[in-house]
């Protein structure tokens, strides 16, 4: 056998290997200004901005007794200020208090106060 009948069936299964296993894309996504989240005290996340104003809140039947009318707030998620309506829920256990969330401007800083039932 000569070196180019044994050279043919290599390059062969390799190119074929190449394009059979196709490509690996990575995408990066890269943010002009990635919104900063800083977490000021425990329960605290420095935001870029106050929240609008808040939205009207329909308040529905209380659909039974132990029920608490947790209001509607906005909530920062993923760099950006977000409304979530307001819902019944129960207290995880008795004695307990539902703290909602709220905004407050501290040392010149932007800081949401994460809300929950203490």
């Amino acid at each position: 056998m000569n070196k180019t009948t044994l050279i043919r069936p290599v390059l062969l299964i390799a190119g074929a290997s190449l394009l059979l296993t196709g490509c690996v894309v990575r995408e990066e996504v890269r943010y002009r200004n990635p919104p900063p989240v800083v977490i000021a005290e425990p329960g605290e996340v420095v935001v870029t901005e106050p929240p609008p104003a808040p939205q009207v809140d329909v308040e529905v039947v209380q659909p039974g007794p132990g029920f608490f009318w947790i209001p509607g707030a906005y909530f920062w998620v993923g760099g950006r200020w977000e409304w979530r309506g307001g819902h019944w829920d129960r207290p995880p256990r008795p004695g307990v208090r539902w703290y909602g969330p709220h905004y407050v401007y501290r040392g010149g800083r932007h800081i949401w106060v994460r809300g929950g039932w203490r």
